[in-house]
């Protein structure tokens, strides 16, 4: 299958997938835009914005690959417009779910789940929405381009040792030319601040060298963890416990990374799961002893693997 394949495309290569001539689509995203404590007169704008949305996400091939109807990634995005500071500007809150299958399984499991505080827009329902990887158009065709390719790289990451890394510098192409562009008001301190949730400060974190375990503790725990799990379930989780071995390495050498913290709200309850049934006490009792101590948010989740 295409999808299992290690595979390295060159970034030109990538400029050119991003095309109209390009091949096929590789997100299946599901959009829901809601307001909070703000007043839209007319409500069909609120469902154009969020038909627009799921559309351009969805009909956009964004790398070479064909991608087969099952193998679209899945993803959720929740925009929560918090105010309008002028006719056709939007201040938006927005939090990603993207999800992949399990091979052997109905089950899809959560890769990564995310928020930014930050997500404003101008927007129009005349005007389509319109994305080019290597000069700025819009806000929010950016916003939307920069977390396709996150979760692109995320994806290919969980497939292949380090698979994301030629969609993280396009991510980091849109930061650059957004971050500097003068040609609109859609001024956005999102793309450059120095606080540690910024877009630029993210793909720096998770290029980091010194986080490469957590990449590689990805590629372990989904392609030679959850994948195996079924046919393998000893072996399966053998490999999990090693990519977490991994996840806590990076998350201690920069206790600030956003990713192992994202990392663990997508996954507690799942390592809870995978681990609960296993016969190895010694095991189990080193999994919570390290879980409570990188991640102690969900220690009461990781304790019930011991009962």
């Amino acid at each position: 299958m295409m999808r299992k394949l290690l595979a390295i495309f060159s970034v030109f290569g990538l400029l050119l997938a991003a095309g109209p001539a390009a091949r096929a689509q590789e997100l299946l995203a599901e959009v829901q835009v809601t307001t909070q404590n703000v007043t839209i007169t007319d409500p069909t704008l609120v469902t154009q914005m969020q038909n627009d949305i799921r559309t351009f996400l969805n009909s956009r091939a964004w790398t070479t690959q064909t991608y087969r109807p099952e193998e679209r990634i899945k993803l959720r995005i929740f925009i929560g417009i918090t105010a309008i500071p002028q006719n056709g500007t939007y201040n938006s809150t927005m939090r990603l779910i993207s999800t992949r299958p399990v091979y052997g399984t109905g089950y899809d499991t959560n890769v990564i789940s995310i928020s930014d505080r930050s997500f404003n827009f101008n927007y129009s329902p005349q005007t389509p929405l319109d994305f080019s990887p290597n000069s700025f158009v819009s806000n929010l065709s950016s916003l939307l381009g920069y977390y396709a390719y996150l979760v692109i790289g995320l994806d290919r990451d969980t497939f292949a040792r380090l698979g994301g890394t030629p969609y993280y510098e396009m991510a980091r192409t849109v930061v650059s030319y957004t971050s500097n562009q003068t040609s609109t008001n859609e001024a956005d301190e999102g793309w450059r601040g120095t606080g540690s949730r910024e877009r630029h400060w993210l793909l720096d974190n998770i290029t980091d060298p010194q986080l490469e375990a957590f990449r590689t503790g990805l590629y372990g725990y989904y392609r030679l963890g959850l994948d195996r799990f079924i046919e393998k379930p000893e072996e399966a989780r053998a490999a999990v416990m090693t990519a977490l071995t991994g996840v806590q390495q990076a998350a201690v050498t920069r206790p600030s990374t956003l990713f192992a913290r994202a990392f663990f709200d997508a996954k507690s309850d799942e390592i809870a799961n995978i681990f609960r049934t296993s016969q190895d006490q010694q095991q189990k009792q080193q999994l919570v002893t390290m879980l409570t101590e990188v991640d102690p948010t969900n220690s009461a989740k990781y304790q019930t693997v011991l009962k």
